[in-house]
């Protein structure tokens, strides 16, 4: 019984996490708007998780794009953790940097923080 208790609430929090994110992706607004200099975002990241294989993702934007940064975590038990971008960005805006290599580790707030991790290159053109 409690480990049903358990999965539900995983699952209940998990659909209010989705319902969070996806207003702040609404209110985020346009790439355009806050970048009006940026042609194009592309961000490829390495996802890592110990015991799982690695696995590519690519993120593009472009000025109609909402300039939402946050990239959520893979691993199914993650509370409220994902890889925020949104410094990246703007510190390679503002310094108009065309590329940046880094690593971030998932700001879990679960039982295990620090489960997974990405490698990072964002690429921007500027018009």
């Amino acid at each position: 019984m409690d480990g049903a208790f358990s999965f539900r609430r995983n699952m209940f929090n998990r659909n209010n996490q989705t319902k969070e994110r996806k207003q702040e992706r609404l209110d985020s607004g346009s790439v355009s708007k806050h970048f009006p200099e940026v042609a194009n975002i592309v961000i490829s990241m390495m996802y890592k998780q110990k015991g799982a294989r690695s696995l590519l993702r690519t993120l593009n934007f472009s000025p109609d794009s909402y300039a939402f940064f946050k990239v959520a975590c893979l691993s199914e038990d993650c509370v409220d953790g994902g890889f925020d971008l949104t410094r990246v960005i703007n510190s390679m805006v503002t310094s108009h940097s065309e590329t940046e290599k880094g690593d971030l580790i998932c700001d879990d707030n679960g039982p295990r923080p620090g489960h997974s991790n990405i490698a990072y290159e964002v690429a921007i053109q500027y018009t």
